[in-house]
């Protein structure tokens, strides 16, 4: 199939596709070769198979199943973000238990979503991790904040992480932790997009965050996201 980028892209966002089931790998096949310029570039039915797919066909993101016979997606997710140039991750999946999400957000994920969500919705979370945007569907975002209400001593840990931003970078990791886009957060805070661009670098680095969803992660585990 001939994939057709995005305007203004140089090239399709190239996808790998992790999965024990065959037919759902053969459908998302389906549904996201040449969406919108998604290129599917290679497949695994294995988390521990990830490594040589990458090595065969460089990705820009892994879609990644989670409960797999012999290496799991939490386990899979932490090896391919611990790559040299990783591509980002994006779990879907039918479970979403609180172990599994923060399990998985933990291990470098971009984005959780769950196999129910519309095919629209998945395409188009496969282009906002490539964008580096986190990608959470709501009922995943609603139990990381329930989550988070319930547990006071995870609640202490993140405000003091949050500590170390300046004031102007608290808002900005706000702004993040609600699922905000760059443009979205300028427009909120009266900033420009590339200022906006800069105190995001800072929040993760100061946050020691792979990823915009791992700043998410700390803000909702401060009760801050509002």
């Amino acid at each position: 199939m001939s994939v057709h980028p995005t305007a203004g892209s140089p090239r399709p966002v190239r996808l790998v596709v992790v999965d024990d089931d065959p037919l759902v790998r053969s459908g998302l096949r389906l549904l996201l070769d040449g969406a919108r310029g998604i290129e599917v570039v290679g497949e695994a039915g294995d988390g521990g198979a990830v490594a040589a797919v990458l090595d065969a066909h460089p990705a820009d993101v892994v879609l990644m199943d989670l409960r797999m016979p012999g290496v799991d997606g939490i386990e899979a997710t932490r090896r391919v973000r611990a790559r040299a140039d990783a591509p980002a991750v994006v779990v879907l999946t039918t479970f979403d238990s609180d172990e599994e999400v923060v399990g998985a957000l933990h291990a470098g994920a971009s984005g959780y979503l769950l196999k129910d969500m519309a095919p629209e919705r998945i395409v188009g979370a496969v282009l906002a991790a490539a964008a580096g945007e986190p990608v959470l569907s709501p009922a995943v975002a609603r139990r990381l904040m329930a989550s988070a209400a319930s547990a006071g001593g995870a609640r202490d840990r993140a405000l003091a992480t949050l500590a170390r931003l300046t004031a102007r970078e608290r808002d900005v990791a706000v702004e993040i932790g609600r699922g905000a886009s760059n443009a979205e957060i300028a427009a909120r805070l009266y900033l420009s997009v590339p200022t906006v661009k800069a105190h995001v670098s800072s929040v993760l680095l100061k946050l020691g965050a792979e990823n915009r969803t791992q700043v998410a992660l700390v803000v909702h585990d401060a009760g801050v996201a509002g």
